[in-house]
């Protein structure tokens, strides 16, 4: 399994940008495809984002989509979410997660690597 690290989560006002990323360790980075899920308190964890293993292929949420981007770096095994235009609506617990597929998944149980969860809240 590849362990996973996030960062760049905070506070910012309706209408705002915020950019997570995703370091991970291990040279077997771009085996990976990758996907980024939110949870919101007292709501299950939904999906958000996903990106094979080359970046090539991209899957957005229907409520993300047009806001947020998913991209990877393989050089520097990191995976990121841009967030634009961001609504108080978006405001969770962001995680990113790694499945052993160079595919797309947005099911969470084909994930078997998560970090350990940033926070990201909205202000209207």
């Amino acid at each position: 399994q590849v362990q996973l690290v996030e960062s760049g989560g905070g506070l910012v006002q309706a209408g705002g940008s915020l950019r997570l990323s995703c370091a991970a360790s291990g040279r077997t980075f771009s085996s990976y495809g990758m996907g980024w899920f939110r949870q919101a308190p007292g709501k299950e964890r939904e999906f958000v984002a996903a990106i094979n293993w080359s970046g090539g292929t991209t899957y957005y949420a229907d409520s993300v989509k047009g806001r947020f981007t998913i991209s990877r770096d393989n050089a520097k095994n990191t995976v990121y979410l841009q967030m634009n235009s961001l609504k108080p609506e978006d405001t969770a617990v962001y995680y990113c997660a790694a499945h052993g597929y160079r595919g797309i998944s947005y099911d969470p149980s084909n994930y078997g690597s998560w970090a350990q969860g940033t926070q990201v809240t909205v202000s209207s």
